[in-house]
């Protein structure tokens, strides 16, 4: 089966070699990132030290940004997988360290990379525990070497439901993991499917901030006729619509849900599902469907642009939507450029995007 994380022409270059440069607002972010980078990009800036700044056209450029769509290339992990695109053999903690350094992102929060559980797996064998707890470990050694520019999604090898309750308690009581990094789905089940509950039981009684990121269901892969370009945001929108169906979201109120990309294609169909939500599974969502999407958070991977941002601005509300970048796989510039430019923001806005809505989700990180 193709994949599409790493079938993108061009998409994971060094940064240092993208034919983008940086985004440049002028001698007074020049100088800052060059203090940054000298006095020690390593600490974190306060949300009350963010710099903004105004061009000619508008943009706002904010440095010590917080990703929360970072994703990380575990050498045993890779070798394991037979990883050979893109960054998968030469990719390191310093890679992404000096990509976040051109970028004014003070933070990144890893996940893992696709595949944790394909087709080759149950998803409840050895090797799926095995590689989950070496993709986990290896990300907590990273957030260990560098507390202030590293957080930490673990991985869970979710079919196996008593593996996944046994990595849930040592990812967070012995790893420190920030918070749970999931696919919108696993071989044939979407998130919300009631086999992955007991799971779900137990990051609701911890309050756990889980990250979405679209995989591919065994429903709709290689579909004739089709590039297979919007697989993925059909995929984010078809993991929500099945936690909206089964009551996943109202039954664990306390489990704080970001999804990657604005949502896919979710944006838009939300007033939809909202209108067409069968009556006869009203209990599935006491409070009402737009409830449950008001609370959800997603962030800015490759949505530098005004529709889907506009329509996310419209779904929920500004504190509800979290800078990401999708980096290494992606480059910062695919999403910064545009996204800088967007002026549906106030600079009130930016900070918490930017900064602030992070910081709330990931108190640690508050300086």
């Amino acid at each position: 089966m193709r994949n599409l994380m790493f079938d993108v022409p061009g998409a994971v270059r060094d940064y240092g070699k993208s034919p983008h440069a940086p985004l440049d607002s002028g001698t007074s972010r020049r100088t800052f990132l060059k203090t940054l980078a000298v006095g020690g990009a390593s600490a974190a800036l306060p949300a009350s030290g963010l710099l903004v700044q105004a061009n000619s056209s508008g943009s706002r450029v904010l440095a010590g940004r917080i990703d929360v769509h970072h994703h990380m290339y575990p050498p045993a992990y890779v070798k394991a997988m037979a990883y050979t695109g893109g960054m998968s053999k030469t990719w390191t903690p310093q890679t992404s360290m000096d990509m976040m350094d051109k970028a004014g992102v003070a933070t990144a929060i890893l996940s893992p990379i696709q595949g944790l559980v394909k087709d080759s797996m149950s998803g409840k064998d050895a090797k799926s525990r095995d590689l989950t707890r070496q993709n986990n470990e290896y990300g907590a050694q990273c957030v260990r070497d560098h507390p202030t520019r590293f957080g930490h999604f673990a991985a869970l090898p979710l079919p196996d439901q008593d593996a996944s309750l046994k990595e849930i308690a040592y990812a967070f009581d012995t790893l420190k993991a920030d918070g749970i990094g999931l696919w919108t789905s696993y071989l044939d089940k979407w998130v919300g499917d009631p086999a992955f509950w007991p799971a779900y039981e137990e990051l609701n009684r911890r309050k756990a901030v889980v990250f979405y990121h679209p995989a591919h269901n065994t429903c709709c892969r290689d579909i004739p006729g089709q590039s297979g370009i919007i697989d993925f945001d059909l995929e984010t929108a078809r993991a929500i619509d099945n936690m909206l169906w089964n009551g996943t979201l109202s039954k664990f109120p306390n489990v704080r849900h970001i999804f990657s990309h604005a949502g896919g294609a979710f944006a838009v169909l939300a007033p939809r599902i909202e209108d067409d939500f069968p009556k006869n599974r009203a209990d599935k969502v006491p409070n009402g469907v737009m409830y449950e999407i008001k609370k959800l958070y997603f962030d800015t991977a490759h949505v530098g642009k005004a529709p889907p941002l506009d329509a996310l601005r419209a779904l929920v509300p500004v504190s509800q939507i979290l800078y990401g970048s999708d980096v290494p796989i992606r480059e910062f510039p695919l999403t910064d450029i545009g996204l800088d430019q967007y002026q549906g923001f106030s600079e009130n806005d930016w900070k918490a995007v930017n900064r602030g809505n992070a910081e709330r989700l990931f108190p640690r990180l508050k300086t």
